[in-house]
């Protein structure tokens, strides 16, 4: 069986980790094996915070509901449970939308949700 030479592959491989690791600071965008290290952390924070992007944005969305939702006199869970009572069903991200672009259509929600919180009491 004749001997196999690795050389080409190895460079190949060498060469797309090194093009990934454009843009790194220092040894960490020139030498393989930082910048393969470097990747490996870089990969796996970039998954991670795929994940975490959607809980901030879910925060940031019932933060700005909250606000608007007080400036109507309701609290957050008083806004949504009369929301729901109503049987009106828009998703966070569409409500904070309207809170921030569109107070007045915000409002008869609000007031909506009031009518019925006051008749659940």
């Amino acid at each position: 069986m004749p001997r196999v030479k690795r050389g080409t592959i190895n460079k190949k491989k060498h060469k797309k980790i090194l093009k990934m690791a454009k843009g790194y600071r220092g040894a960490k965008s020139v030498t393989f094996r930082a910048a393969n290290e470097q990747l490996l952390h870089s990969l796996s924070y970039a998954y991670r915070d795929r994940r975490t992007k959607k809980r901030q944005f879910r925060r940031l969305w019932i933060i700005r509901i909250n606000a608007a939702a007080r400036m109507n006199g309701l609290s957050y869970n008083k806004f949504l449970s009369g929301l729901k009572a109503a049987n009106i069903d828009i998703n966070r991200k569409m409500l904070a939308e309207m809170a921030v672009n569109d107070p007045e259509a915000f409002n008869s929600l609000a007031e909506v949700a009031k009518g019925q919180v006051a008749s659940v009491k």
